[in-house]
């Protein structure tokens, strides 16, 4: 008999396990994330800001859903640092605990009554900020548990896996509010109905979390493990030598970023804001609100459609979203990450131009509108998982992904909703600066893409600083 001890393969992802993981988890945070959005446009504004006028308590509303765009570059360098100097999985498993946590949390707040007249808007910023954290570690350390595992001349097509959570996490988060909406008396939805989807989080939170532990480290970070260039300090090292792809990455989401949150946040608001003075009068007077000369000098007519029936049309947009990340990962292999996005982009910069023709007057137009944004928002989107953690060697890709990402949510997302609402305000009703405000943003995407290099045949698994 031989003594000799039996040789034993590294275990390793299989195909299956990556891309669930990695769908699984976004899908959970993202709907999450999305919930809170929802709720900060049909609840939170009357449950923590009641005795606020209508514009004042959205845009205090759409306030704290800022700050988790405060958090998330903070996010980005907490997780970031563990999953540069541990591993990729500890870390997953952390950042998809604390957003369950802090969504599961947000469902048994009280309103803004009696005692809690002042801390219950305070513990909606304490969770808020905590939701926050949590994506800003999710979003890089999903993509790099797609990129790190895929075969050669794929990473672009595993990498739209992750991104597949965002659509599809919207569609679940809103489907769940259009039904309480229709199937619940407004007394029932704005007492309880509302907690259902916060609440609902804990389950999908446990499946995700059995998923993630039963994954195992890429072999990128292996090999940086292996090599000893485990950096001490992450942060330190990708601010010191790769702040230039950090700042590139930034602002190659920016178009991307403020796209999504005025197809999603803006919209809803604006296409379900009363079209005449007369329709904002009786709703303020059903609320029992009074609606008087300075509402009406304040006011700026909407779309007019109700609720649940834009969340519906919001829903279908975001099929088209789904549908076209799928699409853009095949495309943005064949042709390269960066001639791809600049394409894209520019698709972007036109729609930017033609908003007003895109959300006039009538319920054809928006969801014409809707259908047009969702589809570049999924050819924009998709390929990101790619491009940005390409821009970073292994030992710093969770750093300096994360931090990319999340700092353009600061200057794109966090803003997007706040500043449109103010312009439209501030066009007594015409959108046509909303436009020109995600122009800008594509320009600013533009410029960053001419001045990166396109990372499409990088050596991605070798790629140690």
């Amino acid at each position: 008999m031989s003594s000799t001890a039996p040789v034993t393969t590294p275990q390793a992802n299989t195909r299956g396990r990556v891309l669930f993981a990695s769908l699984i988890g976004t899908t959970i945070e993202f709907f999450d994330f999305y919930a809170y959005a929802t709720a900060s446009v049909l609840v939170f504004p009357t449950l923590f800001f009641p005795n606020a006028s209508n514009v004042n308590a959205i845009l205090s509303s759409f306030a704290i859903f800022g700050v988790a765009f405060i958090a998330r570059p903070v996010g980005s360098v907490l997780f970031g640092h563990f999953g540069d100097k541990i591993g990729r999985k500890g870390t997953l498993v952390a950042s998809l605990l604390l957003m369950g946590i802090a969504t599961f949390l947000i469902g048994f707040l009280p309103p803004a009554q009696g005692n809690f007249v002042v801390l219950a808007p305070l513990m909606l910023v304490l969770l808020r900020f905590a939701q926050g954290l949590a994506l800003g570690g999710e979003w890089s350390g999903a993509a790099l548990l797609a990129t790190e595992n895929a075969p050669a001349n794929k990473r672009a097509i595993y990498g739209t896996f992750p991104q597949l959570g965002a659509p599809i996490g919207f569609i679940i988060a809103n489907v769940i509010f259009v039904v309480l909406q229709t199937t619940l008396t407004d007394a029932q939805f704005m007492s309880w109905g509302w907690r259902i989807p916060f609440l609902l989080s804990a389950v999908m939170v446990a499946v995700g979390l059995w998923v993630r532990l039963k994954l195992v480290e890429s072999a990128s970070f292996t090999k940086v493990v292996e090599q000893k260039k485990v950096a001490k300090s992450p942060f330190k090292v990708t601010m010191k030598y790769h702040w230039r792809p950090t700042l590139a990455g930034t602002f190659i989401m920016l178009a991307t970023y403020v796209l999504f949150y005025l197809m999603t946040s803006f919209t809803l608001t604006y296409g379900t804001a009363p079209a005449t003075v007369e329709a904002a009068r009786a709703a303020a007077e059903a609320k029992g609100k009074v609606f008087d000369a300075a509402a009406e000098a304040a006011f700026a007519p909407g779309l007019g459609i109700a609720r649940p029936e834009f969340l519906t049309m919001l829903i279908i947009g975001v099929v088209f979203f789904g549908i076209f990340t799928v699409v853009s990962g095949p495309l943005a292999e064949k042709f390269g990450r960066r001639k791809f996005l600049i394409a894209v982009t520019l698709g972007i910069l036109v729609f930017g131009l033609a908003w007003t023709f895109m959300f006039g007057p009538g319920k054809a137009a928006a969801m014409v509108g809707l259908i047009v944004g969702f589809t570049l928002m999924g050819l924009t989107f998709g390929p990101m998982a790619a491009y940005l953690p390409e821009l970073f060697p292994s030992n710093v890709r969770y750093t300096g992904s994360a931090v990319a990402y999340n700092m353009s949510s600061v200057i794109g997302a966090a803003p997007a909703s706040f500043v449109a609402i103010a312009l439209w305000q501030f066009g007594g009703g015409n959108t046509v600066w909303v436009g020109v405000y995600l122009a800008i943003g594509a320009v600013l995407t533009l410029i960053a893409l001419f001045l990166t290099k396109d990372t499409t045949h990088v050596d991605y698994e070798n790629n140690v600083s």
